[in-house]
């Protein structure tokens, strides 16, 4: 079994045009349900893609499998680390910790989520998705789930700034619905959600889409079931020595779109920028040292 740390879903992102029309028709089935779907037998995954069973061989060979038994194993063991929660993590990275004081260790995976994150990241997929936020034609509605607002507060508060006709979905789920109103074919809901995954977030997604909105996802390397309504998929890499999943790459995806946006709009953005200082000024918000 391979020794590195990249997701299944990873490798085949990373890999897909070297694939054949068949393994490419495999690949989109596996990530579809990811990764549930690739956990039958070879026959059923074969059967479920309309492929083959030497096409099923073929390609997790491809992703440096010895054989299809190693490829389930690597997912059940995704899988396992997919629903976990904070004790079951931390009691993961406690029985073999490395040497060394916490402040090196958290900062050298931080580090490597962040490298990883961008390794994985397609540029085209990510321009797209920050062209979507920044079409003056389309409003954008941003929620996050109960970690994960905070990371929706950040960028919400940030988008308001750089351009109008944005929507923050605050408060708990149920009171989403009213929100849901003033959404209109076209607009971008933006969704953040890390495991463990929200049923909400899902439901929110799923209505959004009925209402003709595209999807902006903020998820981790597992995919949110809210990857499969996403027109736009932005996944970071959470794993740290901790009971608790790190957003650091998240972040870093939420403040690179803030800038991406920032300049799609300057022209706009500049006069919001300085009619809100001017504000900022008459309420007299913020110290001035001259």
């Amino acid at each position: 079994m391979p020794d590195h740390d990249d997701t299944i879903a990873e490798r085949l992102n990373a890999r897909l045009d070297t694939l054949t029309r068949a393994e490419r028709q495999l690949a989109d089935t596996i990530l579809s349900n990811y990764p549930v779907s690739g956990l039958g037998s070879i026959t059923q995954v074969a059967h479920s893609a309309g492929v083959s069973t030497p096409t099923v061989a073929r390609m997790v060979q491809k992703l440096g499998f010895a054989g299809y038994p190693d490829f389930q194993a690597a997912l059940r063991v995704e899988l396992e680390a997919k629903i976990s929660g904070p004790i079951a993590r931390r009691e993961t990275w406690a029985g073999h910790a490395p040497g060394g004081h916490i402040l090196n260790r958290f900062t050298e995976a931080v580090i490597d989520n962040i490298r990883q994150c961008l390794s994985q990241i397609d540029p085209t997929d990510f321009d797209a998705a920050c062209d979507l936020l920044a079409d003056p034609d389309r409003r954008v509605h941003v929620a996050g789930g109960r970690i994960t607002r905070v990371l929706a507060d950040y960028l919400f508060l940030h988008l308001q700034m750089l351009r109008p006709g944005v929507v923050h979905l605050q408060g708990q789920s149920n009171g989403w619905p009213q929100y849901l109103l003033d959404v209109a074919e076209g607009d971008v809901v933006v969704i953040f959600d890390l495991r463990r995954y929200e049923s909400t977030t899902l439901k929110l997604a799923e209505m959004a889409t009925d209402r003709g909105a595209e999807i902006v996802l903020f998820t981790d390397q597992w995919r949110s079931p809210v990857h499969v309504l996403a027109r736009h998929c932005l996944t970071g890499r959470t794993v740290v020595p901790s009971a608790w999943d790190s957003a650091i790459s998240t972040l870093l995806l939420v403040e690179t779109v803030v800038a991406a946006v920032q300049e799609r709009t300057w022209a706009e953005t500049r006069t919001r920028m300085e009619t809100l200082d001017d504000m900022f000024d008459r309420t007299k918000l913020f110290r001035k040292f001259t």
